[in-house]
């Protein structure tokens, strides 16, 4: 896997800058927090001088008194100091969870507005590992390592300030040994960093197989690849592993070294500080008090160390969501968008388009194209053809290269998303539904007066039956992506879905081709009552479904090559004839419509 370049520690710190937005609205939190962590550590560096006290005043031969006052000082500090751990505990983690969620909400508030494209060209499960690893990795920061990074900051420079007023002579050896201390936290710190960022991408590496891998379970096992995937499995979970356990090892040296530098750094103050005791120049309690502050300072060292790893991982972390962030739409409503003009007229005006991740390749080639309010039209064609790419510009899921898309009149560019999806409604190819009820799926674009909708989509639909032969009915639950349910029957449930939302115009991309004879019956029926209250757009390759269109377009490369109905198309489009011919298995020697509606019968 590419790693990127290193950048200076400063620059990767700016890249948690953008996250401060998201700690802005909660700064009361933040101030009690802060107030907490300056009460702790100040609590903190008390506690040398009172030992320092105590050790040559209460223990002297008349210190009684005073040692019985120091002990109950002592426990009133650690009375405040847990009551301030508590609270700056509780508010940075509140914060820190907070934080991490109003990110995840942002992150999909960008993700459900951008457009389809942008999922072509950025994998959806690497999006999710960033969305769920990253916001917990920004989350640990924020409500853990970046308080405890500052309570050592404050510990290091109220200790070194008090190292200073204890003893100036031994902090003169602090100074000395602060260099050989920070030196191996560069160096160490700079491998940590790249290889945080490596780990980052190993686990998404990760995450993403196995979304793959169980998203498409069935055909894992229809072709026996189980072995086969869990070895691939097992290959990124090793990498993952080795960069892991590198980064372990540059952080557990990191601190190994650090720690011995410290150590001996206090070794050289504790000689040079007994000599000044057993020579009279300073007491015995100045020079415990002294090593408290060394061990302070030199913890808070340590810790810093640790968490700068994590620092740096958040920061990395914060990088790439903001990149999900900052992604711009490629589709977009207009500033002043104009009304939509109901009536499901559609028009296709000198239209041209390419793929964004194929440009060079003309999926639509100079289409014209204009279909009549309440009119049924039915595209066929090969695949790769640009059938269902007609779909796609008229819900504007891609923006046409060249020319014109209108619906009623308004070009599509022109008007608000939520108007233009409103009037048009679409049954994919690839039947999708949501988790929850079968009602709540044939609901899912109605705002109010569902109940009603519902029942008559499903009538109309020609899911009624089944539905009700269910345990619950439209009650009745259904898991991810509708399994537990016939193909036939998830396609009922989405066409019942967009015909609950009463569109002006219909567009059916293969809706048909997992249902029955009998289902795909009901279906046609359904659109011939339908015909002439809505414009209906279906790309069909069952010979039955584009019988019952009012006109009939055949494309091939992106060009319209034949136009209308089945008996002229039959006679002057070898592509259609030939189409015609596959579906009912023979020749077709002449258009008889009543031996053809026999045949389509049989057919299916």
């Amino acid at each position: 896997m590419e790693m990127e370049p290193e950048r200076p520690s400063s620059q990767r710190l700016e890249s948690l800058i953008p996250a401060l937005k998201f700690v802005l609205p909660y700064t009361r939190q933040v101030g009690f927090a802060l107030v907490a962590l300056i009460v702790t550590a100040s609590v903190s560096l008390s506690v040398p001088l009172g030992l320092r006290f105590l050790i040559d005043e209460g223990l002297s031969a008349n210190g009684a008194e005073l040692l019985t006052t120091g002990i109950f000082i002592f426990v009133g500090l650690g009375v405040v100091l847990a009551i301030g751990t508590f609270t700056r505990f509780y508010f940075i983690s509140w914060v820190g969870e907070r934080v991490s969620a109003d990110i995840r909400v942002a992150v999909y508030d960008r993700l459900v507005r951008l457009h389809p494209g942008f999922f072509e060209e950025n994998a959806p499960t690497e999006i999710q590992s960033r969305i769920t690893t990253d916001t917990t990795l920004l989350q640990t920061v924020v409500g853990s390592s970046a308080s405890v990074a500052l309570r050592n900051i404050l510990t290091f420079f109220g200790g070194v300030i008090l190292l200073f007023l204890t003893n100036p002579k031994l902090s003169i050896v602090v100074l000395v040994c602060v260099p050989l201390v920070v030196f191996p936290v560069l160096m160490f710190g700079r491998r940590v960093r790249r290889l945080s960022r490596s780990s980052q991408d190993t686990l998404a590496d990760v995450g993403s197989h196995v979304g793959e891998s169980l998203r498409t379970i069935k055909l894992v096992q229809a072709f026996r690849r189980e072995e086969r995937d869990l070895e691939g499995f097992r290959e990124r979970v090793a990498i993952a592993l080795r960069v892991a356990i590198s980064r372990i090892r540059q952080r557990a040296w990191l601190v190994a070294v650090v720690m011995v530098l410290v150590m001996a750094a206090i070794a050289v103050m504790v000689f040079i500080g007994g000599q000044d005791v057993l020579e009279g120049r300073t007491t015995p309690g100045e020079l415990a008090a002294f090593l408290i502050y060394a061990f302070l300072v030199a913890g808070s060292v340590g810790a810093i160390s640790e968490v700068w790893g994590d620092i740096q991982r958040a920061a990395g972390a914060t990088e790439r969501l903001m990149e999900l962030l900052q992604a711009e739409p490629a589709i977009e409503t207009p500033t002043d968008p104009k009304p939509m003009e109901r009536g499901g007229a559609v028009a296709f005006e000198s239209v041209s388009f390419s793929y964004p991740t194929r440009p060079t390749e003309q999926v639509l080639d100079d289409i014209s194209l204009l279909v009549e309010p309440g009119e049924m039209l039915a595209i066929v064609g090969p695949s790769g053809a640009g059938k269902s790419t007609l779909l796609n510009l008229l819900l504007r899921f891609y923006d046409a290269d060249v020319g014109v898309v209108r619906v009623g009149g308004t070009d599509v560019r022109a008007a608000a998303l939520n108007d233009l999806r409103r009037a048009v409604a679409y049954v994919p190819q690839d039947t999708a539904l949501a988790q929850g009820t079968i009602a709540d799926n044939v609901a899912y674009g109605l705002q109010e007066n569902a109940d009603a909708r519902v029942s008559q989509a499903l009538e109309e639909a020609n899911a009624t039956g089944f539905v009700s032969e269910l345990p619950d009915g439209i009650e009745t639950r259904v898991s991810e992506g509708g399994h537990g349910l016939s193909g036939g029957q998830r396609q009922r449930v989405a066409i019942a879905r967009a015909l609950a939302v009463d569109p002006d115009v219909l567009l059916m991309d293969e809706a048909t081709s997992a249902l029955d004879a009998v289902s795909e019956d009901a279906i046609v029926t359904t659109l011939n009552r339908l015909r002439g209250t809505r414009t209906v757009i279906i790309v069909a390759h069952r010979l039955s479904t584009v019988l019952a269109a009012d006109r009939i377009l055949v494309m091939d490369r992106g060009k319209i090559i034949g136009e209308g109905t089945h008996s002229s198309l039959l006679d002057s489009s070898p592509l259609y004839r030939e189409f015609a011919e596959i579906q009912l298995k023979s020749p077709v020697p002449a258009f008889d419509s009543a031996a053809l509606s026999d045949a389509v019968v049989n057919a299916d």
